[in-house]
């Protein structure tokens, strides 16, 4: 049901004068007055504060911009208008964690007018929804064709101390760092989503919602407890290039009373663009092999050599998987010219984007796939050379298209676009909208490495299916690997700006035919339960499928769907441990993932989310007896039991390992 109500003052609005100052203030509340924000003009300075409940969350922060030549616009401001609007919608997402989705909140626009000669006015609007707060500026076209802004002065200054989750800002290997634990009063710049356990208690995380034209946000300390939004620059220095007038994204800050619930918050999607794309049809969620952990582990070579991954006969024969496994998507990297072994060192690397590498028949591979009813996902590596992909992108796509290819993964990678300017500034934000944009006109889901961070784009652009912007999976093959607690955090970090392809699944994590002494730091159990915990509405099968085959735990990953009706997380501790259970969207079953960190855990799992009039097998994968990460394990323990919702189940987690559940429904 879809109400608007706009009435101007509904909100308390005074003025107090004394000799001292003027001071404007108005408060606003969340639909169920679960949090506050204040608005305050003092002697023309405005700020904003923020309450959940009684506990203060933010104190009086400062607001406004500085542009080129040191022109400040944050100061000698009055209110013009003060507007209070109210909006309660149910919307539901072409595909996602939850089937229906409400946004609700309460909305306060302040006209700001400077009483300066130039009398520029600044809007600012403010949100409150029961998750959380959101704010952004409206500044409108004053006469001025360009406007280049230098800094945002937003303050977000933390009442409290806590415990921060983080990766550095302006690192060159983009988000694709471990993440760091340390106290907020210890911090430097951070990328956002920034994850804090505070010391009052809540789960906090900052964001920022529908990212475009602008430059990325990441949050600079400035002094204890205060953070400041630090946009990240062009090269020449400019922080943003506008025509004169612009419109930010949303600065978002999502507050729980436990970490779970930060998990299921839909702020940053509800700040989005509704759907932009009227035919969805050819929008499908899905599970995928790929010819790629080969390459990652040294079996297969991206480039054309004696060990090429991408040619016909292995795409031939990993389609004959799909069909033996009915997997019904297969993606095929290195199948174009221009692959050598230093395609991923920083240069303007030439990529041909519709011409075949030795040994590679794209019409024989498509034609053999529709035969055998299995799509095939493209791949487009950039080497960040945005100059020569963009010369071809339109052919590119146009190739995929033509052939029946409704899916494409896209890679920058390299340490800056074009070499020059970072992956998450106002250029590469443009760049990464424009490719959805033409993704969109040739029928193209697209799922992102090296991208830009996930800002809720999803509902606008519903074939925005998965991104990287992680350390994933691969850095299991080749590097010391990811420690057991990286998957621990992930979900509170990382995962709460939208899907990641983490690309799960390999249940030889040993890797026996990889590199010596590499392998996955995670129980073969832990890997089944990825699939539930870590959304995805694209999830790669990332094994050799010959590490499938005939491997009973595999059943797992055949079931588990993509697309959900709910979802709910039974418990959670930040880079401890969490137990997520999602039911499947087209039939009645449930999902359980669960998993630990380092440490081996016991749960016992209270069942009530199921139908209380209805009794279920429990198909249940878990670590056999003494399995760990560093101990037997790819041993899984298969059984099944007859369960209810009155009942309670005991879930036993080996260090670094896990558990996977399919609830069937009798």
């Amino acid at each position: 049901m879809l109400k608007q109500l706009s009435t101007a003052f509904l909100l308390l609005f005074f003025i107090s004068c004394n000799q001292q100052s003027k001071k404007v203030s108005q408060e606003l509340n969340s639909p169920n007055s679960k949090n506050n924000i204040t608005f305050e003009l003092i002697n023309g300075v405005p700020y904003y504060s923020v309450l959940h409940g009684d506990t203060s969350v933010l104190t009086p922060s400062k607001l406004g911009f500085v542009f080129k030549n040191n022109d400040s616009l944050s100061s000698n401001f009055e209110v013009v208008k003060m507007e209070n609007t109210s909006f309660d919608e149910t919307w539901e997402p072409v595909w996602g964690e939850k089937i229906h989705i409400q946004n609700n909140y309460n909305q306060l626009s302040v006209l700001l007018q400077e009483k300066a000669e130039s009398k520029r006015n600044l809007e600012v609007q403010f949100r409150a929804f029961d998750d959380g707060i959101a704010l952004r500026y409206i500044f409108p076209e004053q006469g001025k064709d360009s406007i280049f802004i230098m800094d945002e002065l937003t303050q977000f200054n933390l009442k409290d101390d806590g415990d921060a989750w983080w990766i550095g800002a302006y690192q060159d290997n983009r988000y694709e760092y471990l993440t760091t634990k340390s106290p907020v009063s210890t911090l430097d710049t951070v990328h956002t989503p920034l994850t804090i356990k505070s010391n009052s208690g809540l789960s906090l995380s900052f964001h920022e919602a529908n990212l475009k034209d602008f430059a990325s946000m990441t949050l600079a300390r400035t002094n204890g407890t205060h953070l400041k939004c630090d946009l990240v620059p062009w090269a020449d220095g400019d922080k943003v290039k506008t025509n004169g007038s612009f419109t930010t994204p949303w600065r978002t800050l999502q507050i729980a009373d436990k970490p779970a619930d930060l998990i299921t918050s839909a702020l940053i999607l509800n700040l989005n663009d509704p759907n932009k794309i009227e035919d969805t049809s050819w929008i499908k969620p899905h599970k995928y092999l790929g010819i790629w952990w080969g390459m990652h582990i040294g079996k297969y070579s991206f480039w054309e050599s004696p060990i090429q991954g991408a040619t016909t006969k292995n795409a031939f024969e990993y389609i004959d998987y799909c069909k033996k496994f009915g997997i019904d998507h297969l993606l095929i990297e290195g199948w174009n010219k221009g692959w050598t072994p230093a395609w991923y060192e920083n240069a303007m690397h030439q990529f041909s984007f519709t011409q075949e590498a030795d040994n590679f028949d794209l019409k024989k591979v498509t034609d053999y796939a529709k035969e055998n009813g299995v799509s095939i996902i493209g791949y487009h590596e950039t080497g960040s050379n945005i100059i020569n992909y963009l010369a071809q992108i339109d052919e590119g796509m146009g190739l995929y298209e033509k052939v029946g290819i409704h899916d494409v993964k896209i890679g920058q990678v390299g340490s800056r676009l074009n070499m020059k300017e970072w992956h998450h500034g106002q250029f590469g934000v443009n760049y990464y909208r424009a490719v959805l944009d033409n993704a969109v006109k040739h029928h193209l889901t697209v799922n992102f490495h090296e991208p830009i961070k996930d800002t809720g784009e999803r509902r606008t652009y519903p074939n925005m299916m998965a991104r990287e912007g992680a350390r994933g999976q691969e850095y299991n093959a080749w590097s010391d690997g990811n420690p057991p607690s990286h998957t621990a955090t992930l979900p509170f970090t990382r995962l709460l700006a939208g899907p990641m392809d983490f690309t799960p699944g390999v249940l030889d994590v040993e890797i026996k035919q990889g590199y010596e002494g590499r392998d996955v730091h995670t129980t073969a159990a832990k890997q089944l339960a990825l699939y539930v915990v870590f959304y995805s509405p694209i999830q790669m099968l990332a094994d050799l499928p010959e590490n499938y085959d005939g491997n009973p735990a595999f059943k797992f990953l055949q079931d588990v769907p993509v697309d959900w009706q709910d979802t709910k997380v039974l418990n959670a501790e930040i880079a401890e441990y969490i137990t997520t259970v999602r039911k499947d969207k087209f039939s009645e079953d449930w999902y359980l993932g669960s998993l630990t960190n380092e440490e081996s855990r016991s749960f016992d799992i209270d069942l009530s989310f199921l139908d209380p009039d209805a009794t279920y097998e429990a198909q249940i994968y878990a670590d056999e007896v003494g399995t760990t990460w560093k101990k037997n394990a790819t041993k899984v323990a298969i059984t099944t039991k007859e369960v209810k919702s009155t009942d309670t189940l005991k879930l036993n987690l080996g260090e670094g390992g896990g558990t996977a559940i399919r609830f069937v429904k009798k």
